[in-house]
C-alpha cells in the first residue's frame, strides 16, 4: 500500500524518560518470522525479517524490515529538505510501500534485572516496563546444527502455545526472538508445535569493536541565509538505524506509560489520525501543521490494511 504524508518539520521540545544504562552490542541475529494469522488461509502466512541485537546485559528485538523502511524514509526527507533550503515552511512528502503491516513493537530484555521494556512509537516513543516472563523450559538431549552452529533442543508451554526452541550453548546469551528468553544460550530458532508461528534462523554476525553509531547524525544541515549552516531536526518518526550501532540503549526521548494508556492513544490515532498528530506536535512544542491523505482506519488498525487475525501469537490459556 502506498502512503503519502505531508508534514512540516520544526524544532521540538524533548520529553525524556530515565533510561537504562547502555550495553555493548556483541552480536546481531537475523530471523525470518512467519505467522499464520488467519487459520482459514493457511497458505497465506505473514512473513517479516526480524533482528535481535544482544550483549551481555541487554538485548533488543525489532523488525529488520522496519529499520530499512525508516532508513529509506529518512533519506527521502533529507533529500527534500536540502532541495527546499531557504524555504521557511518546508513541505515534505514521504512515500512508503509495504504489502503487510510491519511489527511496530520493539522488545528490550534485561536478564540481570528480570525486566522487559516494550517500545512503541506514536509520534513520540513510549515505553512500557514489566517483569520479564519466567519461562519454564525443559531442556532435552536432542541436538541439531544451524548453519554450522551446534544447538540443543528445549520445549515449554508459553503464552498459550507449545514451543520448541533450539539454543546454542556456545553462544552464552539468554536472549532470543520476540519474548522467548531464559535458556543457557542464544535461541537460534523457535516455533510452536503446530508450525503456525516460526522464528527461523537467517544469519548471525559479531559486532565489531569499532562499530560507529548509525544514527549519530540524523539532523539535516542546510545552508542558512546569512551564509552559515542551519540544522533541521526531524521529529515524530524513527530516523536512522539505532540498533545497528555499537550499543543497546533505550531512546533518550521516550515517555514511560502503561499498556492501558497506550491503547487509549492508539484508539485516538485510529479515529482521527490528522487530529492526533496535530495534538502530539502541539504537546511537544512544535509549531507547524500535519496533513495526511490517509483516511481514518478502524480502531486497532494499522497503517496498512489490517489483516484478519483469528490466530494471534499470544493465545489466552483456557481456564
Amino acid at each position: 500500500m502506498k502512503k503519502i504524508l505531508t508534514i512540516c518539520l520544526a524544532t521540538a521540545l524533548t520529553i525524556s524518560a530515565k533510561a537504562q544504562n547502555p550495553d555493548k552490542a556483541l552480536a546481531r541475529v537475523r530471523y525470518t518470522f512467519t505467522h499464520i494469522q488467519d487459520t482459514t488461509q493457511r497458505d497465506k502466512p505473514r512473513t517479516e525479517n526480524m533482528l535481535l541485537v544482544t550483549g551481555k546485559n541487554a538485548s533488543v528485538y525489532t523488525s529488520y524490515d522496519k529499520l530499512n523502511q525508516s532508513l529509506n524514509m529518512q533519506k527521502q526527507i533529507q533529500e527534500q529538505i536540502k532541495n527546499q533550503s531557504g524555504n521557511g515552511n518546508m513541505q515534505i512528502q514521504v512515500k512508503s510501500e509495504t504489502k503487510t503491516p510491519l511489527t511496530q513493537a520493539d522488545y528490550f530484555f534485561f536478564p540481570n534485572e528480570h525486566k522487559m521494556i516494550t517500545k512503541e512509537r506514536l509520534f513520540n516513543n513510549y515505553l512500557i516496563e514489566e517483569a520479564a516472563p519466567q519461562i519454564d523450559w525443559k531442556i532435552l538431549k536432542d541436538t541439531m546444527s544451524f548453519s554450522g552452529i551446534p544447538c540443543q533442543k528445549a520445549i515449554t508451554r508459553f503464552k498459550g502455545r507449545n514451543w520448541i526452541a533450539w539454543f546454542a550453548t556456545e553462544i552464552p546469551f539468554q536472549s532470543g526472538p520476540w519474548k522467548l528468553n531464559g535458556l543457557p544460550g542464544l535461541i537460534v530458532e523457535a516455533y510452536d508445535d503446530k508450525k503456525e508461528v516460526k522464528f527461523e534462523f537467517a544469519g548471525l554476525e559479531n559486532v565489531k569493536d569499532d562499530a560507529s553509531e548509525a544514527n549519530a547524525d540524523d539532523d539535516v544541515k542546510i545552508a542558512a541565509p546569512n551564509g552559515g549552516v542551519g540544522v533541521v531536526k526531524m521529529v515524530g518518526i524513527d530516523t536512522g538505524t539505532p540498533y545497528l550501532g555499537s550499543e543497546i540503549k533505550l531512546p533518550a526521548d521516550a515517555i514511560k506509560t502503561t499498556r492501558k494508556e497506550l491503547d487509549k492513544l492508539k484508539d485516538a490515532r485510529d479515529k482521527d489520525p490528522q487530529g492526533f498528530m496535530q495534538a502530539q506536535m502541539t504537546a511537544s512544542g512544535i509549531q507547524g501543521s500535519f496533513k495526511s491523505n490517509t483516511a481514518p482506519r478502524p480502531s486497532g488498525g494499522s497503517a496498512a490494511t489490517k489483516p484478519e487475525i483469528n490466530n494471534p501469537i499470544e493465545i489466552p490459556e483456557k481456564k
